[in-house]
């Protein structure tokens, strides 16, 4: 991805937006400007809405699929930076993050401070900005367990709001702020322990590689390590030398179906897919149907392809395009839904927004 050099809130015209995301895909932004502090942000974000603009603020491009028509508007780089520390009443460290600062860099150094909460989120790309969004998750630990609150610039009542955790509508890979364009993440709080062990570890997956039991813990550096390990076997950890890591990441939510579903899942497919307990429903593996639909690790489409490592992943191999991709996301939404009657949905953000299907 490239990082925007133009020093101050400058406009850009017809600037592509690929390079800012880690698809490598996207047409040009009608204006494009980056936001260095809290100010330059808020004035760049009400600037835009003064003028009756389309808005798009972008972070570190890791969850976004954009048009290959690109964007006719005003696209906000959130280039934030700064941590601030202070201590909890209950004995726990609350940190506040700028929505700008690289959010593996932020968990690696809570990790190297010893400070517990945040471990199992390690390798995933993007800012600090977006965690609090997409609710992002992996390997048992969510933002939302260690989100206290978050600062946001409130566009319709033009104010700098606090909302408490609680507020924030906080569910499996969505909040509030993901639902309504109304709220720009300017900061985020989280509350971690100060510990040089994990949490209790809740994913069994993790639990194997570090040859534990559910509900035990580990160094917090060894969890970290472990993950990323984890996560580079899938193509999960940015690398420019590894074309499996040109993605979005999981590409589809993992579907949370009524029990009756399920057994008819099962049904259908003759035997008992990968699932998870989800507050009295059943989260089915995404990845399972993917490969039970017919699209195997490396299925390819011309310059797009499901990833090598993770059926999860769609990936660009370099010269496609967004309409490509979008195809045969598509292709697989309903080839699964042919094979065993679930409807896929995208985890990632796709701008503008549009269905994903290739009837």
């Amino acid at each position: 991805m490239q990082r925007e050099s133009t020093a101050g809130p400058v406009a850009v015209t017809g600037r592509a937006l690929a390079p800012y995301t880690t698809l490598g895909l996207g047409g040009p932004a009608r204006s494009l400007l980056v936001a260095r502090d809290r100010d330059e942000l808020v004035s760049a974000v009400r600037a835009a809405d003064d003028a009756g603009e389309r808005l798009l603020v972008l972070g570190g491009g890791s969850n976004v699929v954009l048009a290959d028509e690109g964007f006719d508007g005003t696209v906000v780089l959130i280039r934030t930076s700064g941590v601030d520390e202070r201590a909890g009443t209950d004995g726990t460290v609350h940190l506040t993050v700028a929505a700008g600062e690289e959010w593996d860099g932020f968990v690696a150094r809570a990790v190297a401070a010893g400070l517990a909460g945040l471990e199992c989120l390690s390798g995933i790309p993007g800012s600090v900005g977006a965690g609090p969004i997409q609710n992002i998750g992996a390997y048992g630990q969510e933002v939302a367990d260690t989100c206290m609150e978050v600062q946001v610039w409130d566009r319709r009542d033009a104010v700098v709001r606090l909302l408490a955790a609680q507020d924030c509508g906080f569910a499996y890979r969505t909040s509030v702020f993901k639902q309504d364009a109304r709220y720009v993440v300017l900061a985020v709080t989280f509350a971690l322990t100060r510990s040089g062990r994990s949490a209790p570890v809740r994913y069994a997956q993790l639990a194997d590689a570090l040859g534990l039991p559910i509900g035990a813990d580990a160094p917090l550096a060894q969890v970290r390590e472990t993950v990323l390990a984890l996560r580079r076997g899938k193509g999960m950890v940015l690398d420019p030398d590894d074309p499996d890591c040109r993605s979005v990441g999981s590409f589809f939510l993992n579907p949370v179906l009524e029990r009756p579903d399920f057994e008819e899942l099962c049904r259908r497919a003759g035997t008992t897919p990968p699932h998870w307990p989800a507050d009295g429903r059943v989260k089915v593996s995404a990845a399972w149907l993917v490969e039970t639909g017919g699209f195997p690790r490396g299925y390819r489409r011309g310059a797009v392809a499901v990833s090598g490592k993770h059926s999860l992943a769609l990936v660009h191999l370099g010269g496609g395009s967004t309409a490509e991709l979008l195809a045969l996301a598509g292709e697989i939404v309903d080839g699964v839904r042919d094979a065993t009657g679930v409807t896929l949905h995208p985890e990632a953000r796709i701008i503008p927004a549009r269905a994903v299907t290739a009837s």
